[in-house]
């Protein structure tokens, strides 16, 4: 499983090999940054819009102007796409259902896919019960290409029922085997699950930061070299052991 360690600081991007970077970071700056050596990955901020907001504030055309902006500032390998989580605390920020998300989630994406050419745009699956990403799945239809990168949404804030997480991932599986998978803020509790991380092309995490932040003891939660080593513990854990299902679902190379 490839892991983008999310990153506070853009300028410290090269000290880890793979790092997620938010365009909340990135407003506002001009020059380029150091970036890490495997590749990053680019986040709308779609949390923080909806939860803080309740909508974006910025359109299709502004975000994907600032994506073509930063594809040529190292490895940029996906920049995700301005989803909308249906979680139930955000549903009542915005109001809406979960799907009138998935609607809005592939209007946003298609608006997007549009006006960039130079980098991935990154799909993002959308639900909460598991019959809804199979259906999210069915109403992006071709736009799904066979083997295509996808991200995994509304799964950041239940990391502490993992089981609700892979069934999640279960159920997307089983409607397209090829699909390779990017889970969203996760933590350890789902990243140590071994059925998961091996349905699992990649993921992101900041809970470094959190853990640093939460311990204390002279621990600083906007420190490298926090992120570093949480890096460290996750990419390098020992993989999985796939169950006999589990190797039918392995993500196409």
């Amino acid at each position: 499983m490839e892991f983008y360690v999310g990153m506070h600081h853009p300028s410290d991007a090269a000290r880890v090999p793979r790092c997620m970077v938010s365009i909340k970071r990135l407003a506002g700056r001009r020059s380029d940054f150091p970036t890490p050596p495997a590749g990053w990955m680019l986040d709308s901020g779609a949390f923080t819009e909806l939860h803080q907001h309740g909508r974006y504030r910025a359109s299709p055309e502004d975000y994907a102007a600032e994506v073509r902006r930063w594809a040529g500032c190292g490895r940029l390998l996906a920049a995700s796409s301005q989803d909308y989580m249906c979680e139930p605390f955000i549903l009542a920020r915005t109001g809406l259902s979960v799907a009138a998300h998935q609607r809005l989630t592939i209007e946003r994406y298609d608006a997007i896919r549009a006006l960039v050419h130079t980098a991935h745009i990154l799909p993002v699956l959308q639900g909460y019960l598991p019959e809804q990403y199979a259906a999210h799945i069915a109403q992006y239809g071709e736009r799904l290409r066979p083997g295509m990168w996808v991200g995994v949404g509304s799964v950041c804030k239940r990391n502490a029922n993992v089981r609700d997480i892979a069934a999640v991932l279960r159920t997307i599986r089983a409607a397209r085997p090829d699909l390779r998978l990017h889970g969203f803020g996760l933590k350890t509790t789902a990243l140590d699950a071994p059925e998961v991380r091996a349905m699992l092309h990649s993921a992101d995490s900041m809970a470094w930061s959190y853990a640093a932040r939460r311990e204390g003891r002279g621990r600083a939660a906007n420190d490298w070299r926090e992120a570093l080593a949480f890096y460290d513990r996750v990419a390098h854990a020992r993989p999985a052991t796939p169950t006999p299902m589990e190797e039918l679902w392995k993500p196409a190379a």
